[in-house]
């Protein structure tokens, strides 16, 4: 026997960029955004604290970019410095469907 009634939810609708407060909701429906999280344990400086941090795509690549930057930066006088910045934190590339 199926009983149906009515069940309120509460869901995400838009993400905002926490950077330039535009919203994340491409024309499609779908959210783009990018995460910047961090979570410091025992020992840390910042021992208990939570960051998380959301980014609209451009954003997000300025982000990637400056880290890039800071990269190069202190590496410059490193002899052994991987030269792997065009790639950094990128883990997959082509993933259209989410699917691995």
């Amino acid at each position: 026997m199926k009983i149906r009634g009515r069940i309120e939810a509460e869901t995400v609708t838009d993400v905002l960029c926490d950077v330039c407060d535009s919203s994340t909701l491409h024309e499609s429906g779908g959210l783009q955004y990018g995460c910047l999280e961090a979570r410091w344990g025992y020992g840390a400086k910042h021992d208990g604290e939570r960051y998380e941090v959301h980014l609209c795509e451009s954003c997000f690549f300025k982000t990637i970019a400056y880290l890039k930057q800071e990269r190069r930066i202190e590496n410059v006088f490193d002899d052994h410095a991987t030269n792997s910045n065009e790639c950094l934190g990128l883990i997959a590339k082509n993933e259209f469907f989410g699917d691995e």
